[in-house]
């Protein structure tokens, strides 16, 4: 059975791509087999990972909204057994055409559900905003990862967040967990320090133990079209990613949903 996660926040910025390739690299390391699907207009995950989204034409704006099949959207990247289902820019007309259709929230979940995946996990890169897209990512998916500084914009913008879920879980997918990661932290501020205590006090066990720091090396990753994991393994981002990986194998996918 595929595992599926969205990474999503409203606000961005805060490294919700850099975090759906690198948990995706870290799984094929741990032996898994991984699809990211890309989900933003913006094409970042698809550049990242060497691809040009000016020349891509079966993208998940086809499977949005052509129901074009995904498994034949499927492209391999420069790490074998990760999987990339790329996007374009065509994926914003998905945002205004999508609402006008029936049962709309569950477009993504349904033609997901109708293939046979050879894939252990399913990881999803959502939009800076919170639209039709994210709201079928999140109908679709197991576990939400909200990835956010320590900052007061990015904190402001969980309470947005905490709100979809509440109607996601009401309406949609009422076993949608959610686990928030605080990113570009920086150890040596004292603001970081003191927001990411209030935000533990707040959300216990919603905030995931690992924390993602400030790496420089991280900036290279989409130059050379590699995940940290496999373009500088041994930096200090890298080893976070692998342990935020093993916390989600070991403790999250377990865990039933948090209260929102």
């Amino acid at each position: 059975m595929t595992y599926s996660i969205a990474i999503a926040n409203e606000k961005g910025g805060v490294a919700k791509t850099t975090t759906a390739i690198s948990i995706g690299a870290a799984l094929v390391e741990n032996g898994m087999r991984v699809l990211l699907l890309d989900l933003d207009a913006q094409a970042n995950l698809s550049m990242a990972l060497g691809v040009d989204p000016a020349v891509v034409r079966k993208t998940t704006g086809s499977i949005l909204l052509e129901y074009f099949p995904p498994e034949q959207a499927v492209l391999q990247t420069g790490v074998p057994g990760l999987d990339l289902v790329p996007a374009s820019s065509g994926l914003s007309l998905a945002e205004r055409y999508l609402p006008i259709r029936p049962n709309h929230e569950y477009i993504l979940d349904t033609i997901l559900k109708q293939q046979t995946w050879n894939y252990d996990f399913l990881i999803m890169d959502c939009p800076p905003f919170l639209g039709a897209i994210t709201t079928n990512a999140l109908t679709s998916a197991d576990l939400l990862i909200m990835p956010t500084q320590a900052e007061f914009f990015s904190i402001s913008a969980i309470r947005s967040m905490m709100t979809l879920i509440q109607k996601i879980r009401s309406q949609s997918n009422s076993q949608l967990a959610y686990r928030l990661l605080l990113t570009l932290f920086d150890r040596r501020n004292r603001i970081h320090r003191t927001l990411s205590e209030q935000l533990r006090a707040k959300f216990g066990v919603g905030v995931l133990d690992t924390v993602i720091e400030v790496d420089t090396r991280l900036r290279e990753c989409p130059i050379v079209g590699l995940p940290i994991i496999y373009h500088s393994p041994k930096t200090r981002s890298a080893l976070q990613y692998r342990a935020l990986t093993q916390e989600i194998l070991t403790n999250v996918k377990e865990t039933a949903p948090q209260p929102a």
